[in-house]
């Protein structure tokens, strides 16, 4: 018997209507959510079609796998993005994923600046979906990018895709700046601190600037 599909979460309703909610434009005409509605929602139902189940992380739209997050939907104000967290495990026999970043390692993106690209896409998502359901149902990790032996936490990662650019200025940074963030980072003991660090400091990450500066 075929398990039923998960549920839409109101979270992703208010998303959707109000924004992220983590600026002052929030359920406000200027948000950019509101430019990429359409995409996302049609994006929304094609996840929902899957096993994964919808939830709602740092304001976005977050589906997972057994609690893993597993894919993320992304705002920019050029842009909005399907991401795939465990992104360079999975095949692309179409040709259309693509780096966050230049310095991108372990997640891919699908970038969509007009209808006209998803629909061009669209046959092609639930294989790419379910790639990376598969990817993730096996265990497989990226191979983790280390910095003075140091490695990066799955929290980072995710934060990387969260964020457009991020992961580009993390390893910008000097091998020094970088290991002072990831003291700091893995020294949590519970990955929900972990997160809460990494998000207070995303800010300087962005501006190239070490911890105390």
């Amino acid at each position: 018997m075929n398990q039923p599909l998960p549920q839409p979460n109101p979270q992703v309703d208010f998303f959707l209507l109000k924004g992220c909610m983590r600026c002052d434009k929030g359920a406000t005409p200027a948000c950019k959510v509101h430019r990429w509605t359409p995409i996302l929602e049609l994006l929304r139902q094609i996840l929902l079609e899957t096993e994964l189940v919808e939830d709602r992380k740092w304001g976005v739209p977050v589906y997972t796998l057994n609690g893993k997050n597993v894919i993320l939907l992304g705002v920019f104000n050029d842009s909005c993005v399907i991401s795939f967290i465990k992104g360079s495990l999975m095949k692309d026999p179409e040709g259309i994923l693509e780096l966050p970043g230049p310095n991108s390692h372990e997640g891919r993106i699908i970038r969509f600046i007009k209808m006209d690209d998803l629909e061009k896409l669209e046959a092609y998502l639930p294989q790419y979906i379910q790639d990376a359901i598969e990817i993730e149902k096996s265990g497989k990790k990226p191979e983790v990018r280390a910095r003075g032996g140091m490695e990066i936490p799955e929290e980072l990662s995710e934060k990387f895709a969260e964020h457009d650019g991020l992961e580009t200025a993390f390893f910008a940074l000097t091998p020094g700046r970088q290991r002072g963030y990831l003291i700091h980072f893995t020294g949590a003991k519970q990955s929900q601190t972990r997160l809460s660090r990494i998000e207070k400091c995303v800010e300087k990450i962005m501006a190239g600037k070490g911890m105390m500066e």
